[in-house]
């Protein structure tokens, strides 16, 4: 139902606003009272207290809709709050590697890696080269593959193994509902 874009998306001409001389009227309850001169609806709409508002703007002849303009406008308003709400936000969190790490400090990044993942959210794995190490790029792979195996269970790979610059990063994404499901 938006129509126009003059004051926004919400903007719809009505009442007085309606520059046309014949539109198809539809009542406050959906039924169609036929095509008519815009006077004419206009005083239909006075009668029952509510307003004329050209929804179809384009179609031959305009559509014109009795409604109460205020309760629709706050209505759609409090449904675009509403779906806003229930959105989910997915945040790419990173976790940063060094090529040179030890086991309990891999495990314990790893184990961050799956509390960002168990909250729905993606995460770049990076793995930082300092000075010499760019000659070792491929045990910087082996450890983001390593990654990877750790939390095959609840992750999949979004974006593969990719080195630019002193880095060399992926994506992992948590694996969706379905694909759990499947296997059993």
């Amino acid at each position: 139902m938006d129509i126009g874009s003059k004051k926004g998306s919400s903007y719809a001409p009505r009442n007085s606003e309606i520059r046309v001389a014949k539109v198809r009227v539809i009542d406050e309850n959906g039924q169609q009272l036929g095509i008519m001169p815009t006077p004419q609806a206009l005083d239909v709409a006075r009668e029952k207290g509510l307003d004329l508002v050209l929804v179809s703007p384009n179609a031959n002849p305009p559509v014109a809709r009795i409604m109460d303009y205020g309760k629709y406008k706050y209505e759609k308003e409090k449904r675009a709050k509403e779906a806003k709400k229930k959105a989910k936000q997915v945040q790419l969190k990173q976790m940063k590697f060094r090529l040179r790490i030890e086991d309990h400090d891999f495990h314990t990044k790893v184990n961050r890696i799956r509390q960002f993942l168990s909250k729905g959210n993606k995460v770049r794995v990076v793995i930082m080269f300092r000075g010499r190490e760019m000659a070792f790029t491929d045990q910087g792979k082996q450890l983001l593959d390593r990654v990877a195996e750790e939390l095959k269970e609840i992750a999949e790979i979004d974006k593969s193994a990719k080195l630019e610059g002193r880095d060399m990063w992926m994506i992992l994404r948590p694996k969706s509902p379905q694909g759990g499901k499947s296997d059993g």
